[in-house]
C-alpha cells in the first residue's frame, strides 16, 4: 500500500468547472485500490497502487469531484470493463442510438457520429444500424483493438485535440459526438469541451449520459463512487460551464441505468432547437433540495456510514449462522463497497461475473476470486449478494433454477434486501 505522500501528488484543490477552491472532504471512504485494476492469481501477494478516496464540493459552482485524480494511463490503458456483457445494455444503446439521431436537423445521410470512450464498440454498432457513419474513440488498446476487428472504426486515444483533427480531415464534422457514462471521467473538462465545439457540426448535438448526483445522494448508491468517476454531476453545475463554451442544454431525460442517469441533450447556441421547459424546471429543484449545500452532503455521509454498519453486521450474521455467500457481479462499485465494507475472501467465497476477462482473476483489494456462472451452479452458496443491482432482475431470472433450489438472494444498497 502506497504511503499517503506518495499520492498527495493527485490531490485536487481547485474544481474542474470553475476553477474555484474546493472545500473540505465531506465522506471518506478511504485508500482503495483502483476499482478495474484485478489481479492474476500469482500476484496475489503483491502489494496494489491506492490511493484515498473521498468526496468534496466547490462552493462556487456546485460541482461535486473526488478529491483526488489517479492519473488515466494508470486506469485505462488496459481495461476490463466491456458493455456488451449484459442485454439490459445492449437494449439501452439500441434505444440510446435512436434518440440521438431523432435529434438530428440535418438532412442525410450521411451523417457522422462520433463516441468518446467508446469501450468495445457496442454504441457504435448501434449507430450503424440507424445508418449513421460511426468512430469511436478509446484509449483502452485492448478495447479499440477487439472494436476494430469487429467493423467498428475506433482510434486508439484519448479525445484530443489529434484525435479531432484526424476525425475531421478524413471524416469531417461531426453530427453527433456522444460519451456515455464518459463524461464524469474526465478531469480536464474544459479541454474536452473544446474539442467537442471544434469537432461539432453547426446543427450537431452533443449527448452525454451520467449516473445523476441527486439519484446517487437520495438513494445512497456511495458505491458509484470509484477513482475512475472524477466528478458527480447534477444539472445546475452542468449548465454553467457548458456556458462557457457557447453550449446549451435543450433536453434532459431520465433513464433507468446505474440506478438512474441522466441522458442530457446539447446544441451549440443557436444550433436550432428550443429547450424544453425539463432542462429549468430540473435545475430548480436540485436548488430548491438544497444541493450545492455542504449540510446536504455531510447528512449524506452519516447516512453511507449506517449503512456499512448494517451491511457488515448482516453479513457477519449471515457467516455466525453458517450460512455461505458468494456475490455476483464484479463490477467496479462492487469493489467500492467491498471494500469499504472491509470484506473478504472469509465473508464472500467467490464472486461470479459474465465477463470473461475478468474470471479467474482476484478482486482488487479483497482478492476474491472471479468466476464463471457455472461455478455457481456447480457449487452453489446458500445466499448471493448481487453487487451488480443494476441487473438484478435480469440476473435473477437467469438463476431461477438455484432460487428453486432454495438459494436465496439479496441485493445491498440502500441496504441488505431479500429479493
Amino acid at each position: 500500500m502506497l504511503v499517503e505522500e506518495k499520492t498527495d501528488q493527485y490531490r485536487k484543490t481547485k474544481s474542474r468547472y470553475c476553477t474555484g477552491r474546493l472545500a473540505e472532504s465531506f465522506l471518506d471512504l478511504g485508500s482503495m485500490p483502483l476499482a478495474n485494476s484485478f489481479l492474476e492469481g500469482s500476484a496475489a501477494g503483491e502489494k496494489e497502487f491506492t490511493c484515498p478516496l473521498s468526496l468534496t464540493g466547490c462552493p462556487t459552482c456546485g460541482l461535486v469531484q473526488l478529491t483526488h485524480v489517479v492519473p488515466p494511463e494508470l486506469m485505462f490503458s488496459n481495461y476490463l470493463y466491456v458493455s456488451s456483457t449484459t442485454e439490459t445494455f445492449r437494449r439501452h444503446f439500441a434505444e440510446y442510438a435512436k434518440r440521438a439521431k431523432s435529434h438530428l436537423l440535418k438532412e442525410g445521410p450521411p451523417w457522422l457520429a462520433v463516441d468518446m470512450g467508446s469501450n468495445d464498440g457496442l454504441l457504435l454498432a448501434c449507430y450503424q444500424k440507424e445508418g449513421l457513419t460511426a468512430v469511436g474513440v478509446e484509449p483502452a488498446s485492448n478495447l479499440s483493438r477487439e472494436a476494430n476487428e469487429r467493423g467498428q472504426t475506433t482510434i486508439n486515444d484519448y479525445f484530443s485535440v489529434r484525435t479531432v483533427q484526424k476525425i475531421l480531415k478524413d471524416f469531417g464534422p461531426a453530427d453527433i459526438v456522444s460519451g456515455n457514462n464518459v463524461f464524469a471521467h474526465i478531469d480536464d473538462i474544459h479541454d474536452v469541451l473544446w474539442n467537442v465545439t471544434n469537432l461539432l457540426d453547426g446543427k450537431g448535438l452533443f449527448v452525454i449520459e451520467f449516473p445523476y448526483l441527486v439519484t446517487m445522494v437520495e438513494e445512497l448508491l456511495f458505491d458509484m463512487i470509484y477513482h475512475e468517476h472524477l466528478s458527480y454531476i447534477a444539472a445546475g453545475p452542468l449548465q454553467a460551464v457548458l456556458a462557457r463554451f457557447g453550449l446549451e442544454i435543450f433536453e434532459i431525460e431520465k433513464v433507468p441505468t446505474h440506478g438512474g442517469s441522466l441522458r442530457v441533450f446539447i446544441q451549440k447556441k443557436g444550433g436550432g432547437r428550443t429547450p424544453s421547459p425539463v432542462v429549468l424546471a430540473l435545475i430548480e429543484e436540485e436548488s430548491r433540495k438544497g444541493y450545492g449545500s455542504i449540510a446536504l452532503y455531510r447528512e449524506f455521509a452519516k447516512r453511507v456510514y449506517a449503512v456499512r454498519g448494517e451491511l457488515v453486521d448482516f453479513v457477519g450474521n449471515m457467516k455466525t449462522q453458517g450460512t455461505s455467500l458468494s456475490g455476483y457481479g464484479a463490477a467496479a462499485k462492487a469493489n467500492t463497497l467491498i471494500n469499504f465494507c472491509g470484506l473478504t475472501s472469509k465473508q464472500i467465497d467467490y464472486i461470479v461475473d459474465d465477463n470473461p476477462l475478468k474470471q479467474n482473476m482476484l478482486t482488487p483489494g479483497a482478492r476474491i476470486p472471479v468466476v464463471s456462472g457455472k461455478h455457481l451452479f456447480e457449487k452453489p452458496t446458500d445466499v448471493v449478494i448481487i453487487f451488480a443491482w443494476n441487473f438484478a432482475l435480469e440476473i435473477v431470472k437467469k438463476l431461477e433454477p438455484l432460487k428453486q433450489k432454495g438459494v436465496r438472494f439479496i441485493t445491498p444498497l440502500p441496504k441488505p434486501r431479500f429479493l
